[in-house]
């Protein structure tokens, strides 16, 4: 039996497999919802057992003063070492991100992006045993400069990504529109892509610096061993900070020292989850910008 020619005017039917695309679809898009909801819960989770356990060690005293009554020395130092480390990633990470989409050719753009794909990959130890070996060792002294460089390294690939993704929502048409004005290349990225991104931009930088807030590993190996009981702000000795007055006082077994690391958490947590908010409020305001 011959088989039926194809008529391009026929209506549409539906095939035998129709049922079974219908189920399978059904399956992946609750997964994908359970999935979802279970992150979700999780954060959800996390976040109430800290607000719970810590907020009763929240006070006055708490957030002004040093130990054995308050962390206000290592919110001041966290707040240095980031600061500083933020200074040397940011316009890196941004310098980096410009030649990549504005001036190198589409093979070294590929591959300066895996490379920062593999940095931001990398686990944040052995960044910390690298600045270690690399300026801790030679030294013989842990200091918060140390600790700044290793953090930029953790910044440095979340800022030139993000960065790039950002430049790349930039219109054609503006680059045409200077060339065509007869506009060099470096003025037309100072003058008219760079001012379009900036959102975009800062929104990556305030990422990267809620994620390099919160990282221990590489502050124990090389900013650990200091005076929690004054403020120091002196970069070339070790500072009070809060990843690591959290494990300190976890590590205490006293039930005091316990709470005020619950704490100490919920500060983090605290500043962490709103500078996350205030990225994704500065990247939609800079995708409402570059859209209209």
């Amino acid at each position: 039996m011959s088989e039926r020619a194809f008529d391009p005017s026929a209506p549409l039917t539906p095939s035998g497999n129709l049922r079974r695309r219908q189920i399978f679809s059904r399956v992946a898009e609750s997964g994908a919802t359970l999935a979802a909801v279970g992150a979700v819960a999780v954060l959800v989770i996390v976040i109430a057992a800290v607000v719970s356990h810590g907020l009763g060690a929240l006070s006055i005293d708490f957030l002004t003063k040093g130990t054995p009554v308050g962390i206000a020395p290592a919110i001041v130092g966290s707040a240095a070492i980031v600061l500083v480390a933020t200074a040397i990633a940011m316009p890196v990470g941004i310098l980096t991100a410009l030649f990549v989409t504005e001036f190198a050719n589409k093979r070294v753009a590929a591959q300066i992006r895996l490379m920062l794909d593999l940095l931001n990959g990398l686990p944040s130890i052995i960044i910390g045993l690298f600045i270690f070996g690399l300026i801790v060792k030679p030294t013989q002294q842990q200091s918060a400069l140390a600790a700044s460089v290793a953090l930029a390294i953790i910044e440095l690939p979340m800022i030139a990504r993000g960065s790039q993704e950002v430049l790349l929502l930039v219109p054609g048409s503006m680059r045409e529109a200077a060339d065509a004005l007869g506009v060099s290349r470096w003025r037309t990225v100072l003058k008219v892509i760079l001012p379009s991104a900036l959102g975009g931009i800062l929104t990556s930088t305030v990422l990267a610096v809620a994620r390099a807030a919160g990282e221990t590993a590489p502050l124990l190996l090389i900013c650990s061993v200091f005076d929690s009981r004054h403020v120091s702000l002196h970069l070339t000795e070790a500072i009070p900070n809060i990843p690591v007055t959290i494990f300190e006082l976890s590590e205490e077994g006293n039930p005091e020292g316990f709470t005020r690391a619950w704490g100490a958490g919920l500060v983090l947590i605290s500043f962490i989850l709103f500078a996350s908010l205030g990225a994704r409020a500065l990247l939609a305001r800079s995708k409402r910008r570059m859209a209209s």
